[in-house]
């Protein structure tokens, strides 16, 4: 059996490849690079390859002390957990609204540069699939996983499987519609709990609220005019009160659309994971307090709530997996 398969997490901000061992799920190597400024099928795919090429060039560091490069022949696969809307079978982003990339032909791209077998799945499903195995969700099947970062993203596991639903797309907590006639969302709809709870829609909420005259350590913060959940936890830290006015907003709308899904699934396990919830335990703490007060009573009294535990590694270590899992996690 070869030893290794790789694992891309494929964000709106940043692609983290990780070198992962299959016997142990442990992350040997990783190299990340950002992706911020990459959009659209070319430039994104360019940037994909070169971080794999980055991290075929990395050695490993063996028992003995002594850097030893590994082989490609010794990786069985490469898996990717892309952010959009993915054709498992044919290896294809059909829309990453945050990445810019439509009919994305990625399995295609990497399989013919390096003749590797390549995985897809969504970067939520994939991240869910981590840490069902390795991480938070160990013990439990019946599980919803919801990430919130630069959008927000869910995974649904039913009886210990991933739950795709008709079309492959079951899971899209972000695009839930919280607001009939509310704001603009990326994509292409109004309303949707992203445009409310994801950490680009507090982002929108503070600048705005900045360029309208309104005073904000946050300008102390960023030079560059983004706003980073470090960003956000120092400014809350401060008690900063436009960021914590629009955080505590993300948070209602966050918790409200949780207790909704608490009502519908009835989920033994709800974890949370992504950056605002790794990085600020003060929005992981009141949006589980707020989700459970606003749930119906008897699926509130079941629900157990965990935070992702394999952190940034949730999508690498499950990206790795995909190869167990078949097109359609089988």
């Amino acid at each position: 059996m070869k030893k290794y398969s790789i694992g891309i997490d494929l964000g709106g901000t940043k692609i983290l490849a990780g070198l992962v061992e299959k016997q142990s799920g442990k992350v040997i190597l990783e190299v990340k690079n950002k992706t911020k400024k990459e959009k659209g099928n070319k430039k994104i795919g360019e940037k994909i390859l070169e971080t794999l090429d980055e991290l075929f060039e990395t050695p490993v560091v063996s028992a003995a002390g002594s850097d030893v490069k590994f082989s490609k022949d010794e990786v069985s696969s490469i898996g990717l957990g892309l952010a959009g809307q993915v054709d498992r079978e044919k290896g294809i982003l059909i829309n990453g609204v945050n990445l810019e990339c439509k009919d994305f032909h990625v399995k295609e791209l990497i399989e013919s540069k390096y003749n590797i077998p390549v995985f897809c799945g969504n970067d939520v499903e994939v991240a869910a699939i981590g840490e069902l195995n390795y991480g938070a969700g160990q013990g439990f099947k019946d599980i919803v996983c919801i990430f919130v970062g630069t959008g927000i993203g869910s995974s649904i596991i039913k009886d210990g499987k991933i739950h795709y639903g008709a079309s492959g797309s079951a899971g899209e907590i972000g695009h839930m519609i919280v607001d009939l006639n509310g704001r603009a969302c990326s994509c292409g709809g109004n309303g949707c709990l992203e445009a409310y709870a994801s950490r680009s829609a507090i982002e929108s909420r503070i600048l705005g609220a900045v360029k309208k005259g309104r005073g904000s350590i946050i300008t102390e913060l960023t030079n560059s005019g983004s706003i980073s959940s470090k960003h956000i936890k120092k400014s809350l830290d401060a008690r900063d009160e436009v960021v914590t006015q629009y955080v505590n907003e993300a948070i209602e709308y966050l918790s409200g659309g949780i207790a909704s899904v608490m009502n519908f699934y009835n989920p033994e396990l709800v974890i949370l994971g992504g950056g605002l919830i790794q990085s600020i335990d003060e929005i992981y703490l009141s949006t589980i307090k707020k989700a459970r007060a606003k749930a119906l009573p008897v699926p509130s009294s079941v629900t157990t709530f965990k935070k992702a535990e394999l952190g940034d590694y949730s999508g690498v270590i499950g990206a790795s997996l995909l190869e167990n899992y078949g097109s359609y996690g089988k």
